[in-house]
């Protein structure tokens, strides 16, 4: 065969290679809700390296910050080869470390199961605002204290101690730096995400997300008893200082048995570590979207007034801000014996 012949063989079994491969890569559409982060999750591709070349392979497809369209039929990468030493055809063994979080930061990401309090039950943990939004803003001195960022190390320090416990937990507002910090003045950033994807800087959307992102989570989840938590703190007059309230789903039993164990808990730490003080937190229902818009039972949580000062001391103590994340932890454990004594 003339050296011209081969050429052209080889050119077409090359061509030939491309058209299966291409053939074969996989297509899906996404659900509501999910962002690449999840969506790549649902087919077993995590990790950044996924991610990319997601992004990659779809671009021009993808809406705003890189956010997945409902209806458009997104190309897959390619799953990467196991690796040496696993078995042909057999599920390649995972790399996630068994009681490691990251995102509690290089000292605390290892973290040990002490009790089974809490086995079988499921948490989605939302701080409140992040991204383009830092929430409320007080001043103390010269300092700014931004809700999103005291938020948020409460919550990791509740998604600590909920996993010590035997909890499954979903941290839906993330920060791949952060981690949780023992200073009193936590720096500021936009950093967040809602589990990977960037947040929106329209409300409705953020909160849209965020809820959207606890229900297609909820689909997946097994457990039965499954609660979500908004944490936030308020923004008053600098004079009024306030305890810490729960909001409740409207006409939701079960949260507002939730949001009553709560406070009655906060009100029997107050009266342990400073007898005489009292404890002046409500409890109430509230139309709030996302307890609106959430499937889990779900309460929303303010944790003091940001402007007054005597409230300020609650969050920029870490011991305090450990202290508040304990008892919510508690208060969960509380409502989970009941329910688990058939007091649903």
């Amino acid at each position: 065969m003339k050296k011209s012949g081969i050429h052209i063989l080889l050119l077409f079994l090359i061509a030939l290679l491309c058209v299966n491969h291409l053939s074969a890569q996989e297509k899906a559409y996404p659900k509501k809700g999910e962002g690449i982060t999840l969506f790549l999750q649902r087919f077993d591709r995590s990790g950044s390296e996924y991610q990319k070349e997601f992004i990659r392979l779809n671009k021009g497809r993808l809406g705003k910050g890189n956010s997945l369209l409902m209806g458009v039929k997104y190309t897959l990468p390619p799953r990467k080869a196991a690796s040496k030493g696993t078995s042909r055809g057999a599920k390649a063994v995972s790399t996630k470390k068994k009681n490691y979080q990251p995102l509690f930061g290089k000292a605390l990401a290892n973290y040990q199961v002490t009790s089974s309090e809490l086995r079988g039950a499921c948490f989605y943990l939302v701080s409140g605002h992040g991204g383009p939004d830092p929430g409320a803003i007080g001043k103390m001195g010269s300092h700014r204290l931004h809700e999103d960022e005291y938020a948020y190390d409460i919550v990791l320090r509740l998604a600590r101690v909920l996993l010590s416990k035997g909890a499954k937990v979903h941290i839906i507002i993330q920060d791949a730096k952060d981690g949780i910090r023992d200073e009193r003045y936590l720096s500021n950033s936009k950093r967040e995400t809602c589990m990977g994807d960037p947040i929106p800087f329209n409300q409705i959307s953020r909160l849209e997300q965020r809820a959207n992102r606890i229900n297609s989570l909820n689909k997946q989840d097994k457990e039965s008893y499954k609660r979500a938590i908004f944490i936030h703190i308020d923004s008053r007059s600098k004079h009024q200082r306030t305890d810490v309230f729960f909001y409740h789903q409207e006409k939701n039993a079960a949260g507002k048995r939730l949001a009553k164990t709560m406070k009655s808990t906060f009100a029997r730490k107050y009266a342990h570590h400073q007898p005489g003080r009292g404890f002046s937190g409500t409890v109430g229902s509230r139309n709030l979207y996302v307890l609106r818009h959430t499937v889990p039972t779900s309460i929303f949580v303010e944790l003091g007034n940001i402007q007054n000062s005597y409230d300020q001391r609650r969050i920029i103590l870490s011991n305090n801000r450990q202290a508040l994340a304990n008892w919510l932890c508690e208060g969960f454990i509380a409502d989970y014996k009941r329910y688990k004594g058939g007091k649903r």
